[in-house]
């Protein structure tokens, strides 16, 4: 879900709430894309579909996106045909490998941003798919806390921090050290959105780490409960 909406439905279950950002994200000048010219999009981000710019109206075009969230804005954003991956980038590229939307000799668009931990696109020529990538944001790692933000986690160490890339986790950790919070946030619970982004938090001595499907974070915390 997006940060906006998960933490709505927290404030509702009576939580406080400190969001944190950790990656500034910025548009890339591109062409007008031409969804004619494709058989299908691929959408490994939200910022990927919230920066796409088209040639023309024509959403009818399928999409297959990483997760939920992902999904949920191509909807929003005018798209009727979707597909959700499981919320990671190797269940993506099974899931386009399966799919009766497309055929062998398909024109794919994969639209993503300037830093992936993954590179799809390559893996998806090898399977002999013609894809075509096109880079529509860049992200850049946020290290500076505000002074409302720094004081609140002084005041309030967080009992659970939700990460939701490998960016936002290195960002995270860089705050935490410039600002020399260690002490504060170390023994709060990380809910990590995949085992790679555990594994960041794991390498730093973190103890309190789990796993979390994004658009599962509610029924995750009252498991923890």
């Amino acid at each position: 879900m997006d940060a906006e909406d998960l933490m709505e439905k927290l404030f509702a279950y009576g939580h406080k709430i400190i969001h944190l950002p950790t990656l500034k994200i910025s548009i890339v000048k591109t062409k007008l894309i031409n969804p004619d010219n494709f058989d299908a999009f691929i959408f490994t981000s939200a910022n990927a579909v919230r920066n796409l710019k088209l040639i023309g109206t024509n959403k009818s075009i399928h999409c297959f996106c990483v997760g939920s969230i992902t999904e949920k804005i191509a909807r929003q954003s005018g798209f009727v045909n979707t597909s959700s991956a499981g919320g990671t980038v190797n269940a993506l590229k099974n899931l386009i490998m399966i799919s009766d939307k497309i055929n062998k000799n398909a024109n794919l668009a994969y639209i993503c941003g300037d830093n992936v931990s993954y590179d799809l696109d390559l893996e998806l020529k090898n399977e002999g798919l013609k894809i075509k990538k096109i880079i529509n944001y860049s992200s850049e790692i946020i290290s500076d806390l505000n002074k409302e933000n720094k004081k609140l986690i002084e005041n309030f160490p967080p009992d659970l921090i939700y990460i939701y890339s490998a960016r936002s986790a290195e960002s995270f950790l860089s705050i935490v050290k410039n600002y020399e919070l260690n002490a504060l946030v170390t023994q709060s619970t990380v809910m990590c959105i995949s085992k790679k982004v555990a594994n960041i938090f794991k390498a730093q001595g973190w103890k309190k780490i789990e796993i979390f499907n994004p658009g599962d974070e509610i029924l995750k915390l009252k498991d923890l409960n």
